[in-house]
């Protein structure tokens, strides 16, 4: 357990990597590379990083091709980020995936897709040639309804996603791995992905998943309490537990700690069964002051009421919302 413990921090991982430290990144950060955030290594070369204040965790896969990541930080964490990378595996971050448009998923979207002095790399949904010197404009992958709010919203053009998809799902391979995002409809937002490292069996939720709080759905950009609960039904159907629901696919969740089928499991009777309540006051002809008296997520709020999340009265509205629209 001691030695698991040890591996998570970032200097013992790049002392793993027999890889020096950075003068110049010492220089911006104060820091070893990485040490923002927190580091799990997870499987292969795949590694869940979490950053500071409640940031959204992050997915690495390292390999030939470069770095594939799964959401952005802020950008004042993107040094940071980029050294840990160069420490571990002496490469570039070349391609992202944005499981949401949520700002915590997006943060250094505009300073990846157009760094100073980049380079062109190849986009419609492939991956930059390694050969490339210096910083490349990264391609950035999401569901074409992130782009389209994003784009609602007045987001900067240079935060927008580079390359979108609109079916069911979308695969492509980097570092010699099958990649797979799946759109989650109607889940969190309109445009929440699943993105599902095949050889690594490594699962990004992003905020469909997160097991530190109640789900946060946003009614006003399309999300809905049955799409989330349909959501974690699909995780379900791609996670394997190794044995007794313990071990096998791992889950990267959009916020909160790593987790395993079994996590998922719990935390999608939570939403069902809530719902269920909910549901059946509605049905009843309560009112949803009424609906809040009797204090249908009662026997969870201990395990998922947060100072970061909605509150057990602001869920039971979202649920009653949604089911009220439906």
């Amino acid at each position: 357990m001691g030695s698991a413990v040890a591996s998570r921090h970032p200097r013992a991982l790049a002392a793993a990597a027999g890889a020096a430290l950075l003068g110049s990144t010492l220089a911006v950060s104060g820091q070893a590379p990485g040490d923002l955030f927190e580091v799990l290594p997870i499987r292969n070369t795949v590694y869940m990083l979490v950053p500071p204040d409640n940031g959204a965790n992050l997915t690495v896969q390292l390999g030939p091709d470069g770095a594939l990541l799964v959401d952005t930080p802020a950008e004042a964490l993107l040094p940071d980020l980029r050294a840990f990378v160069e420490t571990l595996a002496g490469t570039e971050i070349r391609y992202v995936i944005n499981t949401s448009g949520d700002p915590a998923h997006i943060g250094s979207n505009a300073a990846l897709a157009q760094p100073a002095g980049f380079v062109a790399g190849r986009g419609f949904g492939g991956v930059p040639a390694t050969a490339l010197g210096g910083p490349v404009a990264v391609p950035i992958l999401a569901h074409e309804n992130v782009l389209n709010a994003m784009v609602r919203n007045g987001a900067p053009s240079a935060a927008l996603p580079s390359v979108e998809y609109f079916l069911p799902e979308k695969d492509f391979s980097m570092n010699g791995e099958a990649i797979f995002v799946y759109h989650a409809p109607a889940a969190i937002t309109d445009g929440d992905s699943l993105v599902f490292l095949r050889s690594s069996d490594v699962l990004a939720t992003g905020d469909v998943y997160t097991p530190d709080r109640y789900p946060m759905i946003d009614l006003a950009r399309g999300g809905s309490v049955q799409g989330v609960i349909n959501a974690l039904n699909h995780v379900l159907r791609l996670t394997v537990p190794q044995a007794f629901q313990e071990g096998g696919t791992k889950v990267v969740p959009g916020h909160g700690r790593l987790s395993e089928e079994g996590d998922v499991v719990e935390y999608r009777d939570m939403v069902v069964i809530i719902r269920d309540r909910v549901r059946a006051l509605l049905d009843d002809g309560r009112s949803l002051a009424e609906v809040q008296a009797e204090r249908p997520s009662f026997d969870y709020d201990r395990e998922y009421q947060s100072d970061v999340g909605p509150s057990p009265e602001e869920f039971v509205e979202i649920v009653y919302r949604s089911l009220e629209s439906r």
